[in-house]
């Protein structure tokens, strides 16, 4: 930072800035968690030089908040992707399985959403799309919090619900699906920059209406963007350097455009390699009745609390999938 030039570029020094941030702050987190270890030592061996009951379980106790910590860390160690550190925005849409699967789409929502709420990250609800009886549709939310992405991409796929329909009158078990997709919050925008060496240049004489000054003179202009092939002219006004900024102008344009059409077209590969939102396809089941399960099918980890799952307490598994390196 004190280095000369060091602000003449805005872009980089930012960047760098945000990489300082965050080196800063995982060197001042591991400092605090070796101080932390180190009280929690201290007071487990004055607790056995005096034989203390009591101070033994309070040591006990802060080994305990100590090691919860340190696992946080580590989990947050590993989410080192481009994207890992910002928000997210998660998109859930109801599968085969009728009404029950459009209640089964709005259970998810309430759990991310609980989830969300248990670790402190805002939520804001962008889009909902009511059942036709019961449930939704659809939902998109966004959530902003430290990781927030890289906690919920692994959420990404098919979960199954297998349960007792309430929408069915013979009281008989039904098998629902929905999708979660799950998209880093980006705050980028397209930004065009035309460098010279890409740039050909050349003038003309403007040709058609335009008077004496116009014709007999080259004050027209083309403009060959090399990288991409564009190609760009201006005549219409008599100085070749309005033209100039006039062809830079629909070139930016034109590039601008180009780049839109490119994200879109890579979201919309995205979108159709999503696998069909039904059997056979999914990541995750919950299990409500003959038994009480959650089992995601990537690590073969079972829960047996049901209950608390559905409240939000996905982080069990959430961590096993990192851990897993999946």
């Amino acid at each position: 930072m004190a280095a000369d030039g060091f602000w003449d570029g805005r872009d980089e020094a930012a960047q760098t800035m945000r990489e300082r941030t965050a080196i800063t702050e995982c060197k001042e987190r591991w400092g605090g968690l070796e101080r932390e270890l180190a009280d929690a030592e201290v007071l487990a061996d004055l607790a056995e030089e005096e034989d203390d009951a009591a101070a033994r379980e309070e040591a006990a106790r802060e080994l305990s908040r100590v090691e919860a910590r340190i696992r946080a860390f580590t989990l947050d160690s590993m989410l080192s992707g481009e994207d890992d550190r910002s928000g997210a925005i998660v998109s859930i849409n109801a599968g085969a399985g009728g009404t029950d699967a459009q209640d089964w789409a709005e259970m998810l929502l309430r759990m991310y959403l609980r989830w969300a709420e248990r670790r402190g990250y805002e939520t804001r609800l962008l889009d909902l799309q009511p059942g036709d009886e019961a449930g939704i549709k659809s939902a998109t939310f966004q959530t902003s919090g430290g990781y927030a992405y890289g906690y919920l991409k692994r959420e990404e796929g098919v979960h199954r619900l297998v349960r007792i329909s309430p929408f069915n009158a013979s009281g008989k078990r039904q098998t629902s699906f929905a999708s979660v997709s799950v998209y880093p919050e980006v705050e980028k925008e397209i930004v065009i920059d035309i460098e010279e060496k890409d740039l050909r240049i050349d003038t003309f004489r403007a040709s058609g209406s335009g008077g004496q000054h116009v014709n007999k003179t080259s004050s027209a202009i083309r403009v060959l963007h090399i990288p991409t092939g564009i190609i760009v002219q201006c005549q219409q006004e008599k100085s070749q350097h309005r033209n100039k900024d006039m062809a830079m102008k629909v070139l930016r344009s034109r590039l601008y455009q180009r780049e839109k059409d490119a994200q879109k077209k890579q979201m919309q590969e995205v979108y159709e390699s999503k696998d069909e939102i039904a059997w056979g396809n999914q990541i995750r089941s919950y299990v409500l009745q003959p038994y009480q399960m959650v089992k995601d099918h990537r690590i073969n980890m079972e829960i047996g609390n049901v209950s608390a799952v559905l409240d939000g307490e996905i982080d069990p598994v959430i961590e096993g999938v990192l851990l897993a390196g999946m």
